[in-house]
């Protein structure tokens, strides 16, 4: 099938809420060396895209202001040395911008085949989490088999990836939800506790399940008073990192722990990363949880999917906070359905 001058993508006329998410027509965009273009059928709906909308998270430079960071469909072209991928070829992959569109460009070695047994819509689901967990879970923390791993906001799309990753390499696994509900959800995908923060105290839970020692690895996304719970949760030599603040960029911290308890407090953003590393993720991806993936030992949790003109919908799904895994975007003729 020839490929079109022009595509239908999600724009933002202006910082604000759901609704200034529009649909126009752009230019379908050309890869350059290294690249390929990817006729998308399903792109992931992710809390960046939201601090995006409301005008706190720009694109890098160089990137699509078109918002959306994963996608899944086929390859329909390639630009020069862009050897890695036939036309045709199902992928998934990681993008700074531009997922909200009927096609995106991505550098070649930030995407990765479709594993066997995921169709479009569940593949639209992987790269963003999947990335964001093993870079820093398994990479910056160093998580081993043996250990502890609490995981705040465990019904996320980064919460139901972390659980099963830390599960399939051998951790325990601790997660913090708001609901009853989620924390059987996170039981039913292998958390070994589930403390749902409305009703207990996190540290407390932690530190009685673990016999007083505390969780050896720590993945917030919440920030703010966590970040002093965190420390206080965290057993001896412990790892805490920070991928995001929903609830504070500014808190009020005794240091100690960090001393006493030798403790390592990091943190990161993915989307700025080079392609570099990005393709150094994916080379580690493909080699250790590819294998997971295609025999359905972990999956992609997807709560619901839209038709990518409903983009304001599903981001009002985001920000409710009832979602238990993925929002994905349907894009062209692929299918939408909700999974409850």
């Amino acid at each position: 099938m020839p490929i079109p001058a022009t595509m239908t993508a999600i724009t933002i006329s202006e910082p604000g809420g759901p609704d200034v998410l529009s649909p126009v027509q752009l230019p379908v965009p050309m890869p350059g060396t290294g690249e390929i273009l990817v006729r998308v059928r399903a792109a992931g709906v992710n809390r960046p895209d939201v601090a995006q909308r409301q005008g706190h998270y720009p694109p890098p430079p160089g990137a699509s202001e078109i918002p959306g960071l994963e996608i899944a469909g086929e390859v329909v072209a390639r630009g020069n040395g862009a050897l890695a991928f036939a036309i045709g070829d199902r992928v998934l992959a990681l993008v700074p911008g531009g997922g909200y569109a009927e096609y995106c460009v991505v550098h070649e070695t930030n995407a990765l085949p479709i594993p066997a047994g995921l169709d479009t819509v569940a593949a639209a689901g992987v790269a963003e989490t999947f990335f964001t967990v093993w870079s820093n879970v398994f990479g910056r923390a160093g998580l081993v088999a043996g250990e502890t791993l609490l995981v705040h906001g465990g019904s996320s799309g980064i919460g139901t990836t972390a659980i099963q990753l830390g599960k399939a390499f051998g951790a325990t696994v601790i997660v913090t939800v708001g609901s009853d509900a989620k924390a059987e959800a996170c039981r039913a995908l292998g958390a070994d506790l589930a403390v749902n923060y409305r009703t207990a105290d996190f540290v407390e839970a932690v530190k009685t399940f673990t016999g007083g020692n505390g969780a050896d690895v720590i993945l917030d996304m919440v920030g703010g008073d966590y970040v002093a719970r965190n420390f206080a949760a965290a057993a001896k030599d412990g790892r805490v990192v920070q991928i995001a603040f929903l609830g504070g960029t500014s808190p009020t911290l005794d240091l100690r722990p960090v001393m006493v308890k030798r403790l390592t407090y990091t943190g990161s953003t993915l989307r700025p990363r080079p392609v570099a590393f990005k393709a150094e993720v994916a080379a580690a991806l493909r080699e250790k949880v590819w294998p997971l993936l295609a025999s359905g030992t972990v999956r992609p949790v997807i709560d619901s999917t839209f038709p990518l003109r409903a983009v304001a919908d599903a981001h009002r799904r985001i920000e409710a906070s009832g979602h238990i895994g993925k929002v994905v975007l349907t894009v062209g003729d692929t299918q939408a359905t909700a999974y409850q």
